[in-house]
């Protein structure tokens, strides 16, 4: 059971959730993306062990009306060849492991663009005293016509000339590490699990229009801020920001690299603030995520 299309407005309220970042839930998210940081069990720049930063990435796929409903209550009824378009994180503080926190989801704002429409929803992260720790935008696209078979996107899409995206790094002040990432079905699993869906079941997959496992668009961000956070540790955790766009779809076993290239450096109080131009690229150089980042360093 979905909800209305008449009912999914921007305002609209999805209510709260209290969520104890303990270290079983850290462990969760280090086994599901391979990033086994020191900082996630050990010291810290924060002191003791410090959450992920995107440790709660999925949160605001977790607002569902029905339990175990085949989609979250904020989308819109045709589930038939949905994407994640877009994703934008803020970062105002660090979670260390242990704490208390409290998630709310409303939508943000409702647009069209070509021939899809689209669901922006805002998922707002507060620490135990009501500080606000991080904000996040999810923005889903579905389908405004569809018969509901047949494939809707195939790996073919993402050789046409179109969908080639390129990043000029001429000018760049530095290149920062790269990140390899294979993205396995195990992956996709703790990742995407448990219920079975098109992020890890390939029938399901054909169900909603897609020839193979779509490996969830979360993924690809979160690998994006392993490799900020190798580079900016707590620069990245408190203070981060970023703005990408899943431009192709990445498909389970996909080999995927993670790049940064620095573009300026900004004043921002006494230190400084690094922007980027990162993206995630596949084995034959197309991008699936393309976008900019910041941190603090």
């Amino acid at each position: 059971m979905t909800t209305p299309a008449d009912e999914i407005h921007v305002g609209r309220d999805f209510g709260r959730h209290d969520i104890v970042i303990d270290a079983e839930e850290v462990a969760k998210y280090c086994d599901a993306v391979d990033d086994h940081n020191a900082m996630y069990t050990g010291t810290s720049p924060f002191g003791g062990p410090v959450a992920p930063a995107l440790v709660r990435h999925s949160e605001v796929y977790a607002y569902r009306e029905h339990g175990k409903a085949p989609a979250p209550a904020w989308y819109l009824p045709n589930l038939f060849g949905n994407l994640h378009a877009r994703q934008q994180f803020e970062l105002f503080a660090p979670v260390m492991v242990g704490d208390v926190i409290s998630t709310r989801s409303l939508i943000a704002e409702r647009y069209t663009k070509r021939g899809r429409d689209y669901v922006v929803n805002e998922v707002l992260y507060h620490g135990a005293e009501g500080a606000l720790v991080a904000r996040g935008r999810t923005h889903q696209s579905f389908l405004r016509e569809t018969t509901g078979e047949g494939i809707v996107i195939d790996e073919k899409r993402e050789k046409a000339p179109a969908r080639r995206f390129e990043v000029d790094t001429s000018s760049a002040v530095e290149e920062i590490p790269s990140l390899q990432k294979q993205a396995t079905l195990d992956m996709c699993w703790k990742f995407s699990g448990p219920n079975r869906n098109y992020h890890n079941d390939k029938e399901a997959a054909i169900k909603w229009g897609f020839p193979d496992i779509v490996v969830q668009g979360m993924m690809s961000v979160c690998f994006l801020s392993e490799m900020m956070t190798n580079r900016y540790g707590a620069g990245w955790i408190a203070g981060g920001k970023i703005d990408v766009n899943l431009v192709n779809i990445v498909w389970q076993s996909d080999a995927l690299s993670c790049r940064g290239f620095v573009r300026e450096l900004t004043p921002e109080g006494p230190r400084q603030r690094a922007h980027l131009d990162v993206w995630v690229e596949k084995a034959d150089g197309t991008k699936a995520t393309v976008g900019r980042a910041s941190a603090l360093v």
